[in-house]
């Protein structure tokens, strides 16, 4: 199992990012959706942590065939998805993904959010993460694949109207205010002889790129979410996993991927789902009732939703 923390800092305070990423992410995920690929939610509902009070659990599953490297293509069926579940009890939030027919997979993310610029050796309260496993991302200055680049993205070139915030010069996070850290504990395990060191590289690659361009985006796009309220901001995700939605679906059946009718199957949640909402302390009424009418899912891509 291969494990690294990534610290992301960003000009913002830890609430105005509350608002900030569920707008990036719901933004994101409808860009990326296209194609025959791309994001889709099939559960998205509030739920009540006892030791990290309301939250939100959404499920989703991510379309990824084009994202794979040649290798990895030549082991996977060509209708490909990954499922993430994401715990989201902010300013704490748990992401789980794995993939049905390869059972030795799996990444878990934990993400906690503080108003710092990275200093925190010990953020999950456990075991501090080794220091040759820590990564700070730099959202200025660290490159990210060049077909995601925009200008308007371009943070030395960025200047929020609403917040007066903006362009960021070399060095901004050593005296920027305010200024937050998104730190992400990511582990990914692949265990399949042959395959393990370069596909656990691979993910941490892509999670890297997906951090980087998420939380560039958060913040070039403030001054579309800076102001909203939750109500206005769930509002508007609630509108665009529709758009999203709709998009995937359509992509799908346009390119011979949906079938015709979906078997219906029961919703199950493996040994390790049930390990982890213990140890969360969370109580899935939805999963834990067999009485429950078993609906098939919709269809999802991973392009990812960059938290």
């Amino acid at each position: 199992m291969l494990m690294k923390e990534y610290r992301i800092c960003m000009p913002l305070t830890v609430d105005e990012y509350r608002i900030g990423q569920l707008y990036m992410i719901s933004k994101h995920s409808c860009e990326q959706s296209d194609g025959g690929e791309g994001v889709e939610v099939v559960k998205n509902e509030p739920q009540i942590h006892p030791k990290h009070g309301p939250g939100q659990l959404t499920e989703k599953r991510i379309y990824l065939n084009s994202k794979l490297p040649s290798w990895a293509k030549a082991i996977v069926p060509r209708f490909f998805y990954v499922t993430e579940k994401a715990w989201n009890f902010y300013p704490f939030t748990i992401t789980e993904y794995s993939v049905s027919f390869i059972p030795r997979f799996s990444v878990r993310i934990e993400t906690r959010f503080e108003n710092n610029n990275g200093d925190n050796s010990n953020v999950f309260g456990d075991t501090p993460t080794p220091a040759e496993n820590v990564c700070f991302l730099d959202i200025l200055s660290d490159p990210i694949p060049e077909k995601h680049y925009k200008e308007s993205e371009d943070l030395s070139h960025w200047q929020s109207s609403k917040t007066g915030r903006g362009p960021l010069q070399k060095g901004w996070r050593d005296n920027h205010k305010p200024i937050m850290c998104s730190y992400k504990r990511v582990q990914c395990s692949f265990e399949v002889y042959g395959f393990q060191t370069r596909t656990e590289d691979f993910i941490q690659k892509s999670i890297r790129d997906i951090l980087l361009i998420g939380h560039r985006q958060a913040v070039a796009w403030a001054d579309e979410w800076h102001g909203l309220s939750l109500d206005e901001v769930r509002e508007y995700e609630c509108t665009m996993q529709e758009k999203t939605n709709n998009k995937v679906k359509s992509s799908l059946s346009n390119t011979g991927q949906l079938p015709a009718s979906r078997p219906v199957f029961s919703r199950s949640i493996s040994a390790t789902d049930e390990r982890t909402l213990k140890k969360m302390g969370v109580t899935n009424v939805a999963l834990s009732d067999p009485s429950a009418p078993s609906v098939p899912p919709n269809p999802i891509r991973l392009n990812s939703t960059p938290e």
